[in-house]
């Protein structure tokens, strides 16, 4: 058996744990959002933006 005993957390470190999983759960959303934007707009554009011929 474990010679570490379970200790209950207090309320306060059950909040800080609650907002810092969604906070990590929020960042990666808007992460994705991000990639998804990036990735409609490239495909929207066609391959006329990988050729230097506009600039």
């Amino acid at each position: 058996m474990s010679d570490n005993p379970v200790v209950p957390l207090s309320p306060e470190e059950q909040r800080r744990r609650r907002q810092r999983r969604n906070s990590i759960a929020l960042g990666l959303v808007l992460g994705f959002l991000v990639l998804l934007f990036y990735t409609l707009t490239i495909v929207k554009m066609g391959p006329a933006v990988f050729t230097s011929r506009d600039l």
